[in-house]
């Protein structure tokens, strides 16, 4: 990593003397390994290599954003020098400003385990048998008529600079495996269900035979799916369904969408939105997650922040641009890992709590307004019959207002998603209007 950084340390003095008032310039490198089966052979062997440059260059009041894969030094003296020399030409913009030196103070140094070094050692033939054991496991049932499977891993570096002090570098890692099943019903419909883990060590993974197993398992819960009248009814969703509904809801958290009125947060930052049990973190700091940082990529220091405490909206995601439009001060500008506490209950309680209504296990399609929270989602899942799942459902919509919906929270699960950046656990919601047959 000494050797990216030293890159971008070099970047940054080409910029200024090129005639730029500041730069900040961000290297990366990623490796990415992918092998995929299908129909019980392999199929897809895919490696790539790439190395990129971004510069940012601030000029006169100016501002402009470049990249490039080219970094031989005469090159990349023309590539910069060119990029100087465009900016000028563009309209000043008095909120486009280096970040403050004071921002980058206070960074953490806890150990995030980003890399798993297994993964640099992990062989094509060894990658090539889980994929045939997803395949074959997930073949086993006679109903079963397609299958398939892959492995992917990912191994990434990378260092940014900037001329007003800032250094920084990371690597990561990840590895991940899925398995998609489609069966056959009758003669026209044909079911399907997937699953994949994805993690940075492969150490505390499910081993890929329990993948296959679940894949298989939902594809075959899909048979004799019906629609339902409309209803008003309790929803139970899946905590991998959670995961995108949560995601819609923080989607406007923003300055940005607040400045360009695209989102339903503004002007309620501080009020209780949500129902109370309904607390949410960023959290950048926890080891061995996705999202885990030790800083933004503007040179923020990364911090736990609540974002929703009680049900209260208690900061937003705030960069130092809109940020300064908006006169805010800067949080972060994007995402880490976000956080919703659990709740105490099982899947399982759940369900028996909810006696009866409509479990959720995947949404298909559908939107959702940023603006008002307005939603319109498709879905899939079962019916719950006397506190256990029943028999399957689609072809349905679930709509409503995701600040409503959110209010009328009553239950969550003690089971956050572990494959996510986002963890969110199962998720209970009462008087939730269902459009059907």
């Amino acid at each position: 990593m000494s050797e990216l950084l030293q890159q971008a340390e070099a970047a940054v003095a080409l910029a200024r003397e090129a005639g730029a008032d500041g730069a900040w310039a961000a290297l990366s490198r990623t490796r990415s390994v992918d092998h995929g089966f299908h129909a019980g052979r392999l199929e897809k062997v895919q490696e790539s290599t790439s190395c990129g440059l971004g510069v940012s260059v601030y000029v006169d009041g100016r501002y402009s954003n470049h990249s490039t894969t080219d970094l031989r030094p005469e090159r990349l003296r023309a590539f910069i020098r060119d990029a100087v020399q465009l900016t000028r030409a563009l309209q000043p913009d008095p909120h486009r400003k280096i970040p403050d030196p004071a921002l980058f103070a206070g960074r953490p140094t806890a150990e995030l385990d980003r890399v798993d070094p297994a993964l640099a050692g992990l062989s094509r033939e060894q990658r090539i048998e889980w994929c045939a054991e997803l395949d074959r496991v997930a073949s086993r049932d006679k109903r079963v008529i397609a299958v398939e499977s892959g492995v992917f891993t990912s191994e990434s570096e990378g260092a940014s600079a900037s001329s007003n002090g800032f250094r920084g570098a990371w690597d990561g890692s990840y590895v991940g495996y899925s398995a998609s099943v489609t069966v056959r019903e009758g003669e026209d419909k044909r079911p399907e269900g997937s699953h994949y883990v994805v993690g940075r060590y492969l150490q505390g993974l499910p081993p890929p035979a329990a993948v296959a197993e679940e894949a298989q398992a939902r594809a075959l819960s899909r048979l004799g799916s019906t629609k339902l009248p409309s209803v008003r009814a309790t929803m139970v969703v899946d905590h991998q369904a959670a995961v995108s509904l949560i995601s819609r809801l923080l989607g406007p958290a923003s300055a940005a969408a607040i400045q360009q009125g695209r989102s339903f947060y503004a002007g309620k930052l501080g009020q209780p939105l949500f129902g109370e049990l309904l607390t949410i973190y960023d959290d950048p700091l926890i080891p061995r997650a996705l999202a885990s940082r030790h800083f933004d990529g503007e040179g923020i220091s990364a911090r736990p922040l609540p974002i929703i405490e009680a049900g209260a909206l208690k900061n937003l995601y705030v960069d130092t641009y809109y940020g300064r439009k908006l006169g805010m001060a800067p949080t972060t500008g994007s995402a880490s890992n976000r956080v919703v506490t659990p709740g105490a209950a099982s899947l399982a309680e759940l369900l028996r709590a909810a006696d009866r209504g409509i479990y959720v296990t995947s949404w298909l399609g559908g939107n959702s307004d940023a603006t008002t929270g307005d939603f319109s989602l498709g879905l899939r899942g079962h019916v719950i019959e006397g506190g256990a799942i029943g028999a399957p459902i689609g072809e349905m919509n679930v709509t409503g207002n995701l600040a409503d919906l959110f209010r009328h929270l009553v239950q969550l699960g003690d089971d956050p998603y572990p494959y996510s950046s986002l963890r969110a656990p199962s998720l209970v919601f009462e008087g939730v209007q269902f459009s059907g047959a």
